[in-house]
């Protein structure tokens, strides 16, 4: 599926994320429910899982998740078990609703991981900021990880910006911009399959290259099997 031919949602909309966040936020200042995570637990602990095994953390690695909500994907990379835990201070989580931002950071505290780091920011039109432990001048190239679970799919519905452009066609050159030589780019989607995902990342702007999947349970429905999501991870020539 082309971006172009998703209709505008109210899930592409900030003003969407702003109020579930801020729910969410209730829910967890009430009783501690730390809220949904996205695609589910075991989507979630695959991707997990990929990484300890294609991306597994070094002590200088950096980590950026674009679209972090309430943090649940880079507690879990913190939280593995014996060598597979991720450096938390290398950690960055971004997400453009500051509810999502609040919600991430009181989870971390109540779990004692505020050595992760999550901050506010607008990914398609801001630079994340870069973490006091990287070297790097600038973002170019400066993450060694990104994680993507939903973020493309809820930039892909949004409405066209002022100039008629789909926001979500800038996203791929984003990534590849920030993504360091050798690192690696997995995102997992509900609205596109692999070989769209694929199509959409893998072009001689990018620089992009395939690298492997996450093979997903499969379904069957009206004759057609296929997976309730997709999770395909690119890398950047060294």
């Amino acid at each position: 599926m082309d971006t172009s031919e998703l209709e505008p949602s109210k899930l592409g909309t900030k003003e969407h994320w702003d109020n579930i966040y801020e729910e969410e936020l209730e829910n967890f200042s009430e009783n501690g429910d730390e809220g949904e995570i996205w695609f589910g637990k075991k989507a979630m602990n695959e991707m997990v899982k990929w990484a300890n095994h294609h991306a597994p953390p070094r002590p200088d690695m950096s980590v950026l998740e674009v679209g972090s909500g309430n943090g649940a994907l880079l507690f879990a990379l913190v939280e593995g078990r014996g060598e597979m835990c991720y450096p938390a201070h290398r950690l960055l989580g971004i997400d453009y609703s500051e509810g999502a931002v609040q919600l991430a950071q009181s989870v971390a505290h109540s779990r004692n991981l505020t050595a992760i780091t999550f901050r506010v920011c607008d990914f398609l039109h801001e630079d994340p900021p870069l973490l006091a432990y990287n070297q790097k001048a600038n973002q170019n190239g400066a993450w060694d990880l990104i994680l993507d679970k939903g973020t493309y799919d809820a930039i892909a519905l949004m409405e066209k910006d002022e100039n008629g452009r789909i926001p979500a066609e800038g996203y791929p050159m984003r990534i590849a911009k920030l993504l360091n030589p050798g690192g690696h780019f997995l995102i997992t989607s509900c609205n596109f399959t692999e070989f769209e995902l694929q199509s959409k990342f893998i072009t001689e702007a990018t620089g992009l290259q395939y690298h492997s999947r996450i093979e997903h349970p499969t379904i069957s429905f009206g004759g057609s099997i296929g997976s309730a999501c997709s999770s395909v991870a690119f890398t950047k020539s060294a």
